[in-house]
C-alpha cells in the first residue's frame, strides 16, 4: 500500500484565525476555487500547505 503524505489539515475556523478573517470569508475562499478544502461529513478541512500559498501570493490593489 502506498504511503500518504503528512498533510496538517486545519478546520475552517482555524483558517479564520490564521488569516484573520470571518469564518463566511473562508468559505467564500473554498466555494470560489481559490482555497482547496476537502469535505469532511458537514465540514470542510483545508490543507496547512494551502493557507500557506495563499498567504503568499501577491496582492494587487484594483481600487
Amino acid at each position: 500500500m502506498a504511503e500518504l503524505p503528512d498533510v496538517r489539515f486545519l478546520t475552517v475556523a482555524e483558517v479564520a484565525d490564521l488569516m484573520r478573517v470571518s469564518k463566511m470569508t473562508v468559505y467564500r475562499l473554498v466555494h470560489a476555487g481559490e482555497l482547496p478544502a476537502v469535505r469532511f461529513g458537514h465540514s470542510y478541512r483545508v490543507p496547512e500547505s494551502a493557507v500557506s500559498d495563499l498567504l503568499q501570493r501577491p496582492v494587487f490593489d484594483v481600487g
